[in-house]
């Protein structure tokens, strides 16, 4: 039979002649030819039908504790957690509305679930594009990665489709299938896009020098082969893979749910994968992302890329579909979300670990504490000449922790520790002679590895500039005057191609907060913003959090906790309408600095490190509900 090349009026007639429910893409004109875009057209290796394939034991696989607090209770509701660990409630959260909670506390699985926004979140990343490679199985298997990273840990992680394609050998032209992806990333983990792009032609596989830093790893993928376990998996846990046969009239779908026309001008072209993000038993469909770009399919708020298909059309029920959980983000999709002396590492059975360290008696102390237990324990000790409080990063060389901070000789050292072995090492003494400040230090994305960046006040009331590639430390620039206060409060944010890099000290003269900015798009230099509050004598620590960051491509807020009398002040600045800094609460009592701020895996929560007027060191946190008072570590 002849294939035929349909016009958008042609598949609009078989629409409106068969009674399907679904349209044609209304962005295209009557005469437009429908585009036919790429899938894939390999035989289905190692793709078992779902009749062949076991069905998982699901209380084997999602009983453990998850950190999302919607799916905490979601869980318990449906008896996947029990004992002890049931005992735990979110309910106080103000995230967790009645609403919420009664949706949650439903028995049976939900009559329906769209992850692309659940609960007044958004967990989806945009469509992207594979055209004209036949990818779509990378495509398939990037986004169910990248979506277990945002639900599992709060947080956007955009992965590489081309890191993934090119990483396992594979050309252009070469189709494969999403398990199989899945199964390579358990060993050799998925890269983010600037580490190594997606590029739609056949290219030399050239990810930058640190790529074993920059990649999130998941354990073996779950085969869900029966559509109990796969809206159980769905609603409890997250997105799923999904194979199904492509026939023409399915590149010109613009809206509604799609089933095959049966013209016979309608022909076969192949097998494609996708990601199913949700599901509505009351349409009798799932709805998933495709990876045809933001030009094709069902419009969802305001962007096209998308489709709902009933349950069973093209064989979209025959094949095995995967899930993953678990997973394991790298340094560098959480460099933005700590400060100070806390951070947020991959360790432990949660990947969730805190890691912390404390200056004592010319000493650093690390704790650390465990993302099952939330227990704090204390690890070993490093240094002779610690002045301040360090700031500790996680960097992509190796995972490895590193701290830079200020010496009783005024100077500034570096540590780092061995994730192999554990085990801190001095990484020498570096920078001006003169330094009263806390070192804001982080690793920034120029070079490869990212050189770190410092920012730090010397005696003369101004900020220096420091950074260190392959081949050591360097001078950068001064800049600020009559700077009285400045800690650990240097980020590189997202706003500019580049990422600028912003800081916030104290002024000596005002004693306000005293925002800087260095484009690095374009000068190259630090400018000066607007000052925001009153009566501050100590160091602000600042993050930038997912806050406002409705997709992975707007700007999170910047949060920012600073003393003020003895009782912390919560500030944030809006980077998504850019209405500028705002006071949010106080909380604590007999403070005397903060030295740690980071949002974590536990449901977008705020966790913050001070230090008591008594030298102790004390935990806080968010939730919805507010702050609240933890352990006071050492």
């Amino acid at each position: 039979m002849e294939k035929k090349q349909f016009k958008v009026k042609d598949i609009a007639k078989l629409i409106k002649d068969e009674k399907l429910p679904w349209v044609v893409n209304s962005d295209r004109q009557p005469d437009d030819l429908v585009h036919q875009h790429a899938i894939g057209s390999v035989e289905p290796k190692n793709l078992k039908p779902a009749s062949k394939e076991k069905d998982a034991d699901l209380k084997k696989h999602i009983t453990k504790e998850t950190h999302n607090p919607y799916l905490y209770e979601r869980r318990k509701a449906l008896g996947f957690i029990m004992g002890e660990a049931a005992n735990k409630t979110y309910s106080e959260n103000r995230m967790l509305t009645p609403e919420i909670m009664t949706e949650l506390a439903a028995p049976g699985i939900s009559n329906s679930v769209d992850w692309r926004e659940r609960w007044g979140w958004r967990w989806i990343t945009m469509p992207r594009n594979q055209n004209p490679c036949e990818s779509c199985w990378a495509f398939s298997a990037a986004c169910v990665v990248e979506s277990m990273v945002r639900i599992e840990h709060c947080v956007w992680s955009p992965r590489s489709e081309g890191d993934i394609r090119e990483g396992m050998g594979q050309r252009c032209e070469n189709g494969n299938w999403p398990n199989n992806a899945l199964t390579w990333i358990k060993t050799n983990g998925v890269a983010d896009p600037a580490c190594y792009p997606f590029y739609n032609y056949n290219h030399a596989y050239t990810p930058t020098a640190d790529r074993s830093g920059r990649t999130v790893y998941v354990p073996d993928c779950v085969a869900l082969p029966t559509l109990a376990s796969q809206k159980t998996w769905i609603d409890t846990v997250g997105p799923i893979t999904m194979c199904f046969e492509v026939y023409h009239d399915y590149d010109g779908y613009g809206g509604g749910i799609y089933v095959k026309s049966t013209n016979p001008a309608n022909y076969y072209r192949g097998l494609h994968a996708v990601t199913i993000v949700g599901y509505d038993d009351t349409n009798q469909c799932w709805i998933c992302k495709n990876s045809w770009g933001q030009t094709w399919g069902e419009l969802w708020n305001g962007v096209r890329g998308y489709f709902r298909i009933r349950y069973g059309e093209v064989k979209c029920d025959y094949y095995t579909k995967y899930g993953v959980r678990y997973s394991n983000p790298d340094p560098w999709t959480k460099r933005r979300l700590h400060n100070g002396n806390l951070l947020e590492s991959s360790a432990g059975a949660m990947h969730r670990n805190l890691e912390l360290l404390y200056a004592t008696a010319g000493k650093a102390k690390h704790y650390s504490r465990d993302g099952s237990s939330m227990a704090w324990a204390a690890g070993p000790m490093f240094g002779t000449d610690v002045a301040s409080t360090p700031t500790l990063i996680s960097t992509t060389y190796g995972r490895n922790l590193e701290c830079v901070f200020r010496t009783t000789g005024n100077r500034l050292r570096h540590f780092w520790r061995n994730e192999a072995t554990g085990v801190w090492g001095d990484g020498g003494l570096f920078g001006p002679t003169n330094v009263i400040g806390t070192p804001g230090f982080i690793q920034g994305n120029f070079g490869s590895p990212g050189n770190f960046e410092v920012v730090v006040l010397t005696s003369d009331g101004q900020l220096n500039h420091w950074w260190k590639d392959g081949a050591g430390w360097h001078i950068g620039v001064k800049f600020g005057s009559g700077i009285a206060y400045s800690g650990a409060a240097l980020i590189q944010g997202t706003y500019g191609a580049k990422g600028n890099f912003e800081h916030v000290a104290v002024n000596g003269t005002t004693h306000q907060m005293q925002p800087f900015s260095k484009n690095n798009d374009t000068t190259g230099l630090w400018s000066s913003g607007v000052c925001f509050g009153s009566n501050i004598y100590s160091a602000p620590v600042m993050i930038q959090s997912q806050f406002g960051a409705t997709t992975e491509n707007m700007p999170g807020n910047f949060e920012l906790c600073v003393v003020v009398g003895g009782l912390v002040q919560h500030w944030w600045r809006d980077n998504l309408n850019n209405t500028g800094w705002h006071l949010n609460t106080t909380f604590g009592t007999g403070v005397s600095s903060v030295v740690g701020l980071l949002q974590g895996s536990s449901g977008f929560n705020l966790e913050c490190i001070v230090l008591l007027n008594t030298g102790r060191i004390q935990h806080w946190w968010r939730d919805g509900s507010g702050w609240h008072v933890g352990l006071i570590i050492a």
